[in-house]
């Protein structure tokens, strides 16, 4: 259906910006073109042999008028201006060769109209055009109709249906550009989605390895250094981490299971494992414990009424819990840490300090990434983390979480 011409539309169409530039032609358009031209030109030709008059110069452009065609949907304005003086210099030589040069000039309005790039230029031409059919068809003898009207009547038509084209083509354009833009949307969200999840995995795989790898190779060196003098010792600090190695691969196939596509499908012995529930904040008691044996006096005391918290929430507060002690072992060697849990009306408070004291061989190992996880991981509950050295000595991590009030 052909849209109406409103004054919105016509101040549309005028604006330099009222659509993107037509696509250069198709081989197939081209050659439609240039047979298009070399058919009119054949016509014209045929006028002229049948014209019994000897020829005159004039006479002789008559195939030449159509032949601009051939480059109509590349150049169409230039087009136009090349066919409209041509078809007035051979109007009168005959009313076939009037008729034949019309079509030229038809063609080439409808072309300007489909293809022009420059609406102002377009809206301007036309008219020209109009009245250049009028002085074609002056004298032509046509039923039922003003010789006048004959050009109205061609170019309303020709027109409209250029229009249309022009308009279906610039929604198909605009409707592009939208699926474009959806298209790099959907992309930059998946890859966001990837790159959480993969900041989310290191985070896991962090906390996992760094604790109970840190815990493993401070037992095994205490107990080569006491093997000798002390075996009972040395085998509980082998025994410890044994201990920690099977937390670690506990963790570890907990961590794996989320990124195994067929977990619970029966092919993967590990996905099939049994695993255990993410730590949390009942396992405080054991996390320290097993500090203790690592040589780091700890103490633990929990405030507050206790009460459900969610799971998320606890994963986070003991990964707190768990990254600063093992920052304590690894860079302050035979100090005393405190770990405190306040359970308050409307958050949870997680601090852990200690004592200051000499870095150990471990410590060269870090590289900050353990904090930047911690926090990252409580700001998805809206969380902060606090972090720094005490007035009087030691370092000291706080994190707060906000709770829904009971």
């Amino acid at each position: 259906m052909i849209e109406a011409l409103t004054p919105d539309r016509l101040r549309a169409a005028v604006r330099p910006s009222a659509g993107p530039p037509p696509p250069l032609p198709t081989r197939r358009g081209w050659a439609f073109d240039v047979a298009l031209a070399l058919f009119l030109a054949s016509l014209g030709t045929h006028y002229v042999l049948i014209v019994q008059e000897p020829h005159s110069a004039l006479l002789l452009m008559v195939p030449v008028v159509p032949l601009p065609l051939a480059l109509r949907r590349r150049y169409p304005l230039a087009v136009l201006w090349a066919v409209l003086p041509l078809a007035l210099l051979v109007r009168h030589q005959s009313e076939d060769i009037a008729y034949s040069a019309g079509v030229a000039v038809v063609i080439a309005a409808y072309s300007v109209a489909a293809y022009g790039r420059r609406p102002a230029a377009v809206l301007a031409s036309l008219p020209a055009a109009a009245t250049t059919l009028v002085v074609l068809f002056a004298e032509a003898k046509l039923p039922h109709f003003p010789n006048g009207v004959v050009a109205v009547l061609l170019l309303v038509p020709v027109f409209a249906v250029a229009y249309e084209l022009r308009m279906w083509r610039r929604r198909a354009a605009e409707g592009h550009e939208r699926l474009s833009a959806l298209e790099r949307e959907q992309l930059a969200a998946l890859q966001r989605a990837v790159e959480h999840e993969r900041a989310r995995i290191a985070r896991e795989l962090h906390d996992v390895v760094t604790h109970n790898v840190s815990m493993m190779t401070i037992q095994a060196g205490a107990a080569r250094k006491i093997l000798d003098t002390a075996p009972d010792k040395a085998r509980e600090a082998m025994a410890a981490v044994e201990t920690g190695g099977r937390a670690a691969m506990t963790e570890l196939r907990h961590v794996m299971g989320l990124l195994t596509i067929d977990a619970g499908t029966g092919d993967d012995p590990a996905a099939t494992a049994d695993l255990s529930p993410q730590p949390g904040l009942g396992r405080l008691d054991a996390l320290v414990e097993g500090v203790r044996q690592a040589g780091l006096t700890v103490g633990l005391t929990v405030s507050g009424e206790r009460r459900a918290v969610p799971p998320g929430v606890e994963l986070a507060a003991y990964r707190v819990v768990q990254e600063a002690l093992t920052n304590t072992v690894k860079h302050a060697g035979g100090a005393a840490a405190e770990v405190t849990v306040e359970y308050a009306p409307g958050h949870l408070a997680v601090e852990v300090t200690d004592t200051g004291g000499r870095p150990t061989g471990a410590a060269a190992t870090g590289n900050g990434r353990g904090l930047i996880g911690l926090r990252e991981r409580l700001a998805v509950y809206g969380g902060t983390l606090h972090t720094g050295t005490r007035p009087r000595g030691g370092y000291r991590v706080k994190a707060l979480i906000p709770l829904e009030s009971s």
